[in-house]
């Protein structure tokens, strides 16, 4: 099989504002003329320790390194915490972590900023009280409403013990990859490109949400802009040509499934592709701008959004009448293009912002592209065997979901990357040229069925590789309630190619399929895959690759958005130490309570 060269792009922040750091706080015992004195060593290298460790296993999502900021001085009172506190403001620090080995002035050393996610890790060891200043400061979080997680070691280690112990290091990796995705949505756009489609609630965009519980603002435009800059040309002419050809050399054509009377000739299937790469073009130019906007005399334009995440409504106003935004949303949310492989852009399909919030928490945890899909189908193995003549087996025994789309996904969802020879979806600077490549043969591009999309398009169509750990999750808004996360990790699953083309072209076949089958436990909504199906809160759902639900518990508690359908293990839970008093018999109710007692994260 030929392919092509694909450079993978150096880490580059495309938003403006700088990655956000992570904080350490070195507490330690005030009294000097001796206790502090003997102190200062161990509680300095605890902090660099932890530093060295947090830079050497993080990375922001555009691959940028996570730069670690250690306090000054040990923390001993109240002079050292604020001159820790003007510190981290000078150097753009968005997470805090504390950390001792020995006993500290609990309300006097702690950090009190009530916008950045913070932890503390009290060393236990016998021959100081670290733990008990742990407990005691988590007392103060609880009692002052600044919530804060707890880490402590299962086991007791000496004095001397300069290592991280494994439970401890599990607990700062997820704590840090939760608390850096906060502070990186901070301050950050959603580009709502158009309005509701087809009445879909999770494309009526709430801007309360985005601004109370994720520090982040909305850019709504018209999706006039796009004619606009279309009829204008107003984007870059050279790379429209570059694009162009890497297209018709790349994306292969597939099957015309339109009736005779419905086809579109070669010429206006020709202006289609045409058309939809100037889409994806504009539609990042309006995210992020463009430099070369501004050498064409296009200033204004040139600036972008700041978006760290869009949506775009299409239907039915725009696919009435214009190619449909398929090539753009899969391409743009896919980890490669006609510039290499690069960070994906997160694009919602239909302004489904709410979905496009659930891609984005998946994609800054992993630095993974994201499944955007209808969640469809569940189909019983009896339903199968009745129309197949199939039995489903293995993950596949108990029935399957049929998670599809209109069109658009992300190419890395075909599962043509590998991960010790299994199919992965990889973050994007691991991605090798070869991968990439044999994602976009792995993929085929059909004319958009007009009785669907009057004005066109080219929609995206692939199958997923089983066998690869995913994590499906979905954020939905209840008045009343606010904001819940649902989260349902499992596995996608391959079948024969026969009874997936039966089960497949029972609905539109020129989308991309993923068979997934969720982790089932017998119980709740999780008692099985139907179950599942009818518990979810929406039509569409976002995929990441890998088990990630764990740290999505983590990230929503920060956020103050209660999780109310999981199945991750209860071990694996990690959440605030004050949601405990919530009800340490029923941690999902805690998390109910706690959320709507503490209110948005900024308010």
């Amino acid at each position: 099989m030929s392919s092509i060269e694909m450079k993978v792009n150096p880490p580059k922040n495309r938003l403006i504002g700088s990655p956000p750091k992570i904080g350490i706080r070195p507490a330690i015992d005030g009294r000097r003329r001796g206790v502090r004195e003997s102190l200062e060593d161990q509680t300095m290298q605890m902090a660099v320790g932890v530093a060295q460790f947090l830079s050497s296993n993080l990375r922001h999502a555009d691959n940028l390194p996570v730069e670690c900021v250690i306090a000054d001085s040990c923390i001993g009172g109240v002079a050292e915490a604020a001159q820790a506190a003007d510190k981290f403001a000078r150097e753009g620090v968005g997470v805090s972590i504390t950390v001792t080995p020995c006993w500290c002035y609990g309300s006097e050393t702690m950090d009190m900023d009530p916008n950045i996610p913070k932890a503390v890790w009290g060393f236990n060891g016998t021959e100081r009280p670290g733990a008990v200043y742990l407990a005691a400061v988590m007392a103060a979080h609880a009692q002052k409403g600044i919530p804060a997680f707890s880490i402590y070691s299962h086991e007791v280690q000496d004095t001397g013990d300069t290592s991280i112990p494994e439970d401890v290091q599990e607990k700062l990796l997820r704590f840090a990859r939760a608390a850096l995705s906060v502070a990186t949505m901070r301050g950050k756009s959603y580009l709502a490109m158009g309005g509701v489609s087809m009445g879909i609630s999770g494309s009526i965009v709430d801007q309360d949400f985005f601004e109370s519980y994720l520090g982040m603002r909305v850019e709504t435009i018209d999706m006039s802009e796009f004619t606009r800059r279309i009829n204008e040309s107003i984007f870059d002419p050279e790379e429209f040509q570059q694009a162009l050809s890497w297209v018709k050399a790349n994306c292969p054509e597939g099957k015309d499934y339109n009736p005779e009377d419905k086809k579109r000739s070669r010429q206006q299937q020709d202006s289609d592709w045409e058309v939809s790469v100037k889409m994806a073009l504009i539609a990042r130019d309006l995210m992020i701008g463009n430099p070369r906007l501004e050498e064409l005399g296009y200033e204004e334009e040139s600036l972008g959004r700041n978006a760290i995440a869009s949506g775009f409504q299409g239907q039915r106003q725009w696919t009435d009448h214009y190619p449909n935004g398929d090539f753009m949303e899969a391409i743009l949310s896919s980890s490669f293009d006609w510039n290499g492989i690069r960070q994906p852009y997160i694009v919602a399909t239909e302004n489904d912002a709410l979905n496009g919030v659930s891609m984005l928490l998946g994609h800054l945890l992993t630095g993974t592209a994201q499944i955007f899909a209808d969640v469809r189908t569940y189909w019983s193995p009896d339903a199968v065997k009745r129309v197949s003549g199939y039995d489903l087996q293995g993950h596949a025994a108990g029935g399957i979901l049929h998670l599809i789309n209109s069109g658009p996904a992300a190419l890395d969802g075909t599962g043509q990357a590998e991960i010790d020879g299994k199919p992965a979806m990889k973050p994007w600077w691991q991605i090798t040229s070869e991968e990439a490549y044999r994602s976009l043969q792995a993929t085929t591009w059909h004319t958009s069925m007009t009785e669907y999309f009057r004005g066109g398009g080219w929609s995206t169509r692939y199958r997923t590789r089983g066998g690869m750990p995913m994590t499906m999750c979905r954020l939905n808004l209840i008045k009343g309630l606010g904001p819940a996360l649902q989260i349902a990790e499992g596995f996608s699953v391959e079948l024969p190619d026969d009874v997936h083309a039966i089960l497949d072209e029972r609905t539109n076949p020129t989308w991309p399929t993923t068979w997934f089958v969720p982790r089932v436990s017998g119980s709740g909504p999780f008692r099985d895959v139907y179950s599942v199906m009818s518990n979810w809160g929406a039509n569409h759902g976002a995929i990441s690759y890998g088990h990630i639900g764990a740290d999505l518990i983590t990230l929503a508690s920060m956020l103050r958005i209660p999780v109310y359908m999981h199945n991750v293990a209860e071990e694996d839970v990690y959440r605030p130490h004050a949601w405990t008093a919530f009800g340490a018999m029923e941690p999902m109710g805690a998390d109910f309570r706690a959320c709507a007692n503490y209110g948005p994260l900024y308010g």
